[in-house]
């Protein structure tokens, strides 16, 4: 037994290992090469990575683990503590620079993004844009910072603060214009930005209001996402992170047919209007759930992407913290006090992709693809 309690020979009896299925929808960087074999060992070092640059947050939003739950102490990266986890990355093409937790609470982050760049590393943050000032919108384009994907869950005031916990919704929108014109005005074509939307059934029949209000900002882009929660374990559910408020795998035809106006609406409008991982929104949404379908084994995360939280934890996606409240489950080590080469193949990453590989994954990972996106 290891530390963890966990067999050594953990990596060793299981054989499991599978062709690369499909991977029309993910970016290159998620892609393992043509003919690789997915199995125990991950052969290749992390293409993307998740890097909590802060687990603080302004906000308290209603569908949010971080607003019931204390996974972790409140942590802030300095400049030094990121470089020396972005170091241990050498393959990294894709940072993404969020997790549980408002990236522009980082005063470090513009310094962060300049370092990545210069590696030549494709940048991303997703942030709530309720603190985008005018010195912060300089600062974010000035870094050169590829895609700011804002997350806004409601297109009126009352659906946006009872879902985001604050009536912040004209100051967002302001920043966000803001944005969008500072980026013109200093004759940049980055960051691209989009608007990226949690679809529940509270603010479902607000999504065509939310493409209008996108024209409107100047954003040229709109996208879907599936509301993550403990779909497998009911009574530890919390806030508006329920079943009940779930849209996906419903047995409703608003669903279907909102998002048919969304599709002709933004043609209409000339924006693009898609899911997350690039799918459209309907597909996206679509039902799995026959008994002999596991589809968590197409997943190919634990083998091209790493996640690293403010505290040094690495976890199997970023999905995963909203997934289940067995967060222990989730730590397959610490780069604080590890090289994460060490744990990439240590026993517990390698038992973790044998078990997305069978019919008995984590419990994180047992309803990806089937209550939400993989």
């Amino acid at each position: 037994m290891d530390r963890n309690g966990i067999s050594l020979s953990a990596h060793i009896t299981p054989r499991i290992s599978t062709v690369v299925p499909e991977q029309k929808f993910l970016p290159d960087a998620y892609r393992l090469p043509e003919g690789s074999m997915r199995g125990p060992i991950a052969e290749l070092s992390p293409k993307v990575v998740f890097i909590e640059v802060t687990n603080r947050c302004n906000l308290l939003c209603q569908t949010c683990p971080r607003t019931y739950f204390q996974r972790e102490r409140l942590k802030t990266l300095s400049l030094h503590e990121f470089i020396s986890i972005a170091e241990q990355f050498p393959q990294m093409q894709r940072a993404l620079l969020h997790g549980i937790g408002e990236p522009l609470l980082n005063a470090h982050l513009p310094e962060i993004i300049k370092y990545l760049r210069e590696r030549k590393v494709e940048v991303i943050i997703n942030s709530n844009g309720t603190l985008l000032t005018d010195e912060w919108q300089r600062k974010l384009v000035e870094s050169g910072l590829d895609q700011y994907r804002c997350s806004i869950d409601g297109a009126t005031e009352v659906t946006y603060a009872r879902i985001r916990g604050a009536s912040l919704l004209p100051k967002l929108k302001k920043g966000l214009q803001g944005l969008v014109k500072t980026k013109e005005h200093l004759g940049m074509s980055t960051p691209n930005i989009s608007i990226w939307c949690v679809a529940t059934r509270e603010n479902l029949q607000e999504l065509p209001d939310l493409l209008w209000l996108a024209t409107k900002l100047g954003v040229p882009e709109v996208y879907l996402q599936r509301m993550v929660y403990f779909a497998r374990q009911p009574d530890q559910q919390f806030g508006m992170a329920r079943d009940k408020i779930a849209i996906f795998g419903k047995e409703d035809n608003i669903e279907q047919q909102i998002i048919d106006e969304c599709t002709e609406l933004s043609s209409e409008l000339g924006i693009k209007f898609l899911a997350s991982g690039g799918r459209d929104p309907i597909n996206s949404l679509a039902a799995a759930r026959s008994p002999d379908f596991s589809p968590w084994q197409a997943c190919t995360r634990p083998w091209t992407t790493a996640y690293i939280t403010a505290n040094g934890n690495c976890l199997p996606c970023c999905i995963s913290p909203f997934a289940t409240n067995d967060y222990e489950s989730l730590i397959l080590g610490n780069l604080f006090e590890r090289p994460f080469h060490e744990i990439w193949n240590e026993p517990q990453y390698r038992k973790f992709r044998v078990d997305l590989l069978s019919e008995h994954p984590n419990p994180a990972c047992a309803s990806c693809g089937v209550y939400w996106s993989l």
